[in-house]
């Protein structure tokens, strides 16, 4: 065995770093749930980001921290910076700070170690006595692919496999030109184009299987299927179906995309869904409509306001601190943050309730209660309703409770369906006004436009109100739209709104409406291939007028 290595330079290590250090991470190739957890955490870290492109920031929002600085190499050295001067811009980001433990982190799209500018970067930091680490990343090369249903290998261990950048020069194309040898190509327009007619002409046959896809990774993503000929006169004109193809996988695996397609075939994929809610209380549900390939956009339709007096807010906490209660009731997330900050500002914590049984309308409103340390002691198992919450609320016993009377802090629109049911079977009932709920501001004109014109392929009602004050600020959705609601309450308003009701599911949960509203999707994609129809989202079937109709 040869010990020729090369010597390794420590100078740079043994010197005292007097800057903050770098940390090359990797971006993943565009989804943010591909991001590693070592990623999260080091931009959860940051002091400074530095990105390539100012599209790279949109996914960044929820990982850091406000107040990191973001730099765009693209706009502060214009469209095309040059290796040196992304170099110097690290560098200089880096010195910017006197010790280590401010970071920098470099975010490169993929995995930093391939297809990337990190071998000239981080020689720069080491020459430059920079302190630097490797977070690698979830490769576009691998990834895109697998998205797009095309495995890379028959079997284990099987197989050749190529992977190269267009543009590159001096490449061999003849040792890629075999049908057996499967080839990625990352790279778009005309250097892709290039690089296919490399193969070509090295002799891969014309009819090679192509899979060209754009957007890899995200709920816009599309791929074309085509030949290698196909390909190449399709990029030489502009490729109308699929304009931003960016990596091109050639061999006979494309053939398997037929059967393996998993991402594009997701009954929501590509849609878009209107959520009017605050962006708090409808993250379950972008979370699952996201699993279904779609994207969100979350509109509040409310503002929550504290009681215009807050006296009787004050008698109420005092008196569950002093032991007046034998309950309390939560009816919303908004009634547990309302009371969460009455406490703080009074000085108390979760020991407070001490002794108190806990109820909680349903699955968030109990996890609402977990974050500040209770363990709710009743949460309905069927209905997650008032009327749920009533059906299982035990009557008043004057032998096992020793105290008769129960805190609700709710809304100052809150419905009188529990505090009867519980004056029925024996309580007292404090009804206390927590928090006001009053109509959000009209969202900007351009989503307007969107609601009423149809852009919008779903909208998810999670109750009554929604409906109101969607409708009131902001117009009735488009007759193409589909609209589902939480349950047959908001059901019923949304028909008085002279909307059609789509969807309403089994049980009343935000994630029980994304998966009846995905099942409804299947249902209708199935029925339009039956009969040879193309599968269109809603917003492509777009007709003029309003909806009158009724539910059925």
């Amino acid at each position: 065995m040869s010990t020729d290595a090369a010597p390794i330079d420590t100078a740079a290590e043994t010197r005292p770093a007097t800057c903050g250090r770098v940390a090359f991470v990797g971006a993943g190739p565009g989804d943010p749930g591909l991001l590693t957890v070592r990623a999260r955490d080091y931009l959860a870290a940051a002091d400074v980001v530095v990105l390539d492109t100012a599209a790279q920031a949109d996914q960044l929002a929820a990982w850091t921290r406000e107040d990191v600085d973001l730099v765009v190499a693209d706009e502060l050295d214009g469209p095309s910076p040059t290796e040196r001067r992304r170099c110097e811009l690290l560098v200089r980001a880096a010195a910017a700070f006197d010790a280590p433990s401010h970071l920098v982190v470099r975010l490169m799209d993929g995995d930093p170690s391939a297809f990337s500018g990190l071998a000239a970067e981080a020689l720069a930091c080491r020459d430059a006595g920079v302190p630097f680490e490797i977070v690698p990343g979830v490769s576009t090369a691998w990834s895109v692919p697998a998205y797009a249903g095309v495995p890379l290998t028959t079997s284990e261990g099987g197989g050749e496999l190529h992977m190269i950048t267009a543009g590159e020069s001096g490449v061999d194309w003849s040792l890629s030109a075999r049908d057996d040898i499967t080839v990625v190509v990352l790279g778009s327009g005309d250097p892709l184009r290039q690089a296919l007619q490399g193969l070509l002409d090295a002799g891969r046959p014309t009819d090679s299987p192509v899979a060209l896809t754009e957007h890899g990774t995200t709920t816009t993503q599309h791929t074309k299927v085509t030949t290698l000929a196909g390909a190449i006169q399709a990029l030489e004109r502009g490729c109308p179906d699929c304009p931003d193809a960016s990596v091109a996988v050639v061999g006979r695996q494309v053939e398997l995309r037929a059967e393996l397609s998993w991402y594009e075939t997701k009954p929501l994929f590509g849609w878009s869904i209107l959520v009017p809610r605050t962006k708090e209380q409808s993250v379950s549900m972008t979370e699952r409509i996201a699993a279904y390939g779609a994207t969100s956009s979350v509109v509040p339709t409310i503002s929550v306001e504290p009681p215009r007096t807050p006296q009787q807010m004050d008698r109420a906490v005092k008196g569950l601190v002093t032991g007046r209660y034998e309950w309390i009731g939560f009816t919303s997330v908004n009634a547990v943050r309302a009371v969460r900050e009455k406490f703080e500002a009074l000085g108390l914590d979760a020991r407070a309730f001490a002794g108190l049984k806990i109820a909680a309308v349903g699955g968030v409103t109990a996890a609402a209660l977990r974050e500040w340390g209770l363990e709710p002691d009743l949460v309905p198992q069927g209905e997650q309703s008032a009327l749920g919450l009533l059906e299982e609320w035990p009557p008043y016993d004057d032998v096992l409770d020793p105290i008769n009377r129960v805190f609700l802090p709710r809304a100052d629109i809150a419905t009188e369906t529990l505090v009867a049911g519980l004056q029925e079977v024996g309580w007292e009932v404090d009804d206390v006004t927590a928090y006001r709920t009053v109509r959000a501001a009209p969202p900007p004109a351009p989503v307007r436009e969107s609601i009423k014109g149809g852009a919008f392929d779903a909208v998810c009602f999670t109750s009554s109100s929604t409906v109101r004050n969607l409708v009131g600020i902001a117009g009735k959705p488009h007759p193409s739209t589909i609209i589902a609601c939480i349950g047959p309450a908001t059901a019923r308003t949304a028909e008085e709104h002279g909307l059609r009701v789509d969807v309403v599911p089994p049980e009343p949960s935000a994630t029980m409406l994304v998966d009846a509203l995905a099942q409804h999707a299947r249902e209708v994609a199935a029925r339009a291939r039956a009969e040879g129809q193309p599968v269109l989202r809603p917003s492509q079937r777009r007709t003029a007028g309003r909806r009158t109709r009724s539910r059925r």
